[in-house]
């Protein structure tokens, strides 16, 4: 039966419309495998919801055994022995049932403070007008602050560039040497120092 449909239907598919097969031939052939289709279907439910019922069947007949435990296996377990008291209990049950502190996470490690690029000049500058010479791990001696280590690097730069002071380095990564060599310097000029930082 299904071969003979299929055969039909292909059959129906290779022929030139209009000279052996119409359409009307056409579509009870398809109507016909659609019915088919739809029988072989309801077959395989049927098929389907047999089995499950001699499943349920079969499984009805089992019950569970309800004895007690074999005196070997019941002498491995050991007898439960209370240590705690009520009032553990209590404190345990406080302790789990408290709400949790919510944790605070704090940004000051994303926000450092700002450094005054002006102001860690004006340290440099009377640092070196009173000592005449300094090395540059002598002028940042003490300091903690990364942020202030930079800005007293950047401020050097800025007062180089004004020629207010030269530096000297032996060798690449060596120690660096500052000397004042300003010969008019007046706190004014300090006023426009480091102002492309400022932004």
């Amino acid at each position: 039966m299904v071969a003979a449909t299929l055969l039909d239907m292909k059959v129906a598919g290779l022929l030139p419309q209009g000279e052996l097969v119409d359409a009307e031939s056409v579509a009870i052939l398809e109507a016909r495998d659609l019915l088919f289709a739809r029988l072989l279907q309801y077959r395989a439910f049927k098929e389907v919801s047999a089995w499950f019922a001699r499943c349920l069947e079969r499984e009805d007949r089992r019950h569970t055994r309800s004895v007690r435990l074999d005196d070997k296996h019941r002498r491995q377990v050991p007898d439960l022995v209370w240590t705690l008291t009520p009032q553990d209990f209590a404190a345990l049950a406080m302790l789990a049932l408290t709400p949790k502190e919510i944790p605070h996470v704090g940004l000051d490690h994303l926000h450092a403070p700002l450094v005054s690029i002006r102001e860690q000049a004006a340290i440099v500058v009377t640092l070196l007008r009173d000592r005449g010479s300094l090395t540059f791990r002598e002028l940042v001696a003490g300091v903690t602050a990364p942020g202030v280590v930079v800005a007293r690097f950047l401020s050097i730069l800025e007062l180089y560039r004004h020629a207010a002071l030269s530096f000297e380095q032996l060798e690449p990564l060596g120690e660096l040497t500052l000397r004042w060599s300003a010969q008019r310097w007046s706190d004014e000029n300090l006023a426009t120092l480091g102002a492309d930082y400022d932004h």
